[in-house]
């Protein structure tokens, strides 16, 4: 049973990510300390560095044989049946979107397991429940954020391209008209720029070629890979190695949640997309998730406390690092910015109500 001393561990790990969010907001909107374009720097310098090496840090020290692969295959159908759903939405409704997709699939997916989800679901269910929350950040972390990635960088360089050569096919227009050129040239010209778009291929090695210098893409591989090869051969990280990655990684959250307070700074409202949008983010977040989480958890056969585990932590806050990528790709970084700050605040209340009506469920 939860008492007022398991929630005052939890609010003591929330804490410190408000006062980072009120210095970032405050160092922009009140002190005038950084201007819009340094917010960005900062942004980036969590995106590509401070969140990457927190990533391998944290993957890095758990032991992959030891993970409950039927929890981690019920959350893998989970997953998919959102990806699913969204995908056929997108692609068969007339309000359909690709880009509403993408940030529906992280309002509903991803969680901030590690800094709420460890002392609530300790306090709930003891240690159990802990491993079952750190193994599915890793998996979040190796799998789910490195596809998000692909997905937001497929789009950027797609536009990217896009652009580009809508701006060739306008410089060449242009000097056709200007010149003695008949209509006969100017389809032809057309059909010509039309052949010369970027196929597939070329987005994929575009993608491929940014992808391979981002750190996030690799970060989390290479901390599951030191893992497997630490836990095989029982072997421990040298001490110069470990401190020079924490001296950037301890800064990983703390980081995200400052710059999420400068993007804050430069909205012309405190809830910078709305209420319908907020409304809409929350029932993502606390009702889509758990419930394809249930549904996935029930098709392997998952039962008592491990199946309450499951499905509570399903309904997590939402993950700060998707906030970062949203923010670093131009894709609704209001709704994600939202969703991560009233999420956790209203996130307690709704985890408790689904740890008590859970508790009749065998």
């Amino acid at each position: 049973m939860i008492g007022w001393g398991d929630v005052y561990k939890v609010v003591v790990a929330m804490a410190p990510l408000y006062v980072a969010l009120v210095l970032g907001y405050g160092s922009m909107k009140w002190w005038r300390i950084f201007t819009p374009e340094q917010g960005e720097a900062i942004n980036r310098l969590v995106c590509y560095f401070t969140l990457p090496l927190f990533t391998f840090e944290f993957t890095a020290h758990i032991d992959p044989f030891k993970m409950n692969y039927l929890f981690i295959g019920a959350d893998a159908i989970a997953k998919v049946i959102i990806v699913t759903i969204l995908a056929l939405w997108a692609k068969c409704c007339s309000k359909g979107s690709y880009c509403w997709s993408i940030t529906s699939f992280s309002l509903s997916t991803l969680t901030n397991s590690l800094v709420v989800g460890v002392p609530l679901l300790q306090a709930m269910y003891g240690n159990m429940a802990v491993d079952l929350v750190v193994q599915a950040s890793v998996i979040q972390a190796i799998v789910w954020l490195t596809i998000l990635l692909f997905v937001l960088e497929t789009r950027r360089s797609g536009n990217d391209l896009y652009a580009n050569n809508n701006n060739n096919n306008d410089n060449n227009t242009a000097a056709l008209a200007f010149g003695d050129k008949t209509s006969k040239d100017l389809e032809e010209s057309a059909k010509k720029d039309d052949e010369d778009r970027p196929s597939f291929c070329s987005l994929m090695k575009t993608v491929g070629l940014k992808l391979a210098m981002n750190p996030n893409s690799y970060a989390c591989i290479l901390g599951i890979t030191w893992a497997f090869l630490a836990n095989r051969f029982h072997f421990q990280m040298p001490s110069i190695m470990e401190g020079s990655i924490l001296i950037m990684s301890r800064a990983g959250i703390g980081t995200a949640m400052f710059s999420m307070g400068l993007f804050m700074a430069m909205q012309k409202k405190l809830i910078a997309c709305g209420p319908s949008l907020t409304v809409f983010g929350m029932a993502l977040r606390f009702f889509a998730g758990p419930l394809t989480m249930a549904i996935g958890s029930v098709a392997v056969g998952l039962h008592g406390d491990v199946l309450r585990v499951a499905i509570i932590q399903a309904a997590l806050p939402q993950s700060i690092t998707s906030f970062i990528y949203a923010k670093e790709y131009g894709l609704h970084a209001d709704v994600l910015s939202t969703a991560v700050i009233f999420g956790m605040i209203v996130s307690l209340p709704v985890l408790i109500g689904y740890y008590a009506v859970l508790e009749f469920v065998h």
